[in-house]
């Protein structure tokens, strides 16, 4: 709050700050889904290394396809629930959003594990074939 002025509905910041925690709850959901779906890809590959006949079968099973489509999935959802906070930032007034330099910062975290989700499905796949 400015120089001490009351709070009313027009200049409240806990709606910003109400929407930022639920962007990074978004956040935290998808980096556990993207790495649940890690997980699922490489549980495949444990299954063939501890049976020697199968050590050298190409790398296409269930498992490896369930894991990247979660992984992508999760991506995804991270992009969608970026999309979702900025559409309501731009909803807020001005003196709805606190003045601050961290103000992107969960925004900008939120594309990062879009964007790493999406390089570490990208390279999953290329490292495979």
């Amino acid at each position: 709050m400015p120089n001490g002025a009351p709070m009313t509905e027009t200049n409240d910041p806990r709606i910003f700050l109400a929407a930022e925690r639920s962007l990074l709850a978004w956040n935290r959901t998808c980096l556990a889904m993207m790495g649940f779906g890690f997980v699922i890809e490489r549980f495949g590959l444990f299954l063939r290394l501890m049976d020697p006949t199968r050590a050298h079968e190409a790398h296409s099973g269930a498992s490896f396809w369930v894991g990247l489509a979660l992984m992508l999935f999760s991506s995804a959802l991270a992009f969608l629930s970026t999309l979702s906070f900025r559409e309501l930032v731009r909803s807020l007034q001005q003196s709805q959003i606190p003045a601050t330099r961290f103000a992107r910062l969960a925004l900008i975290a939120n594309l990062g594990v879009a964007v790493a989700g999406l390089a570490l499905t990208g390279y999953l796949v290329l490292s495979t074939h």
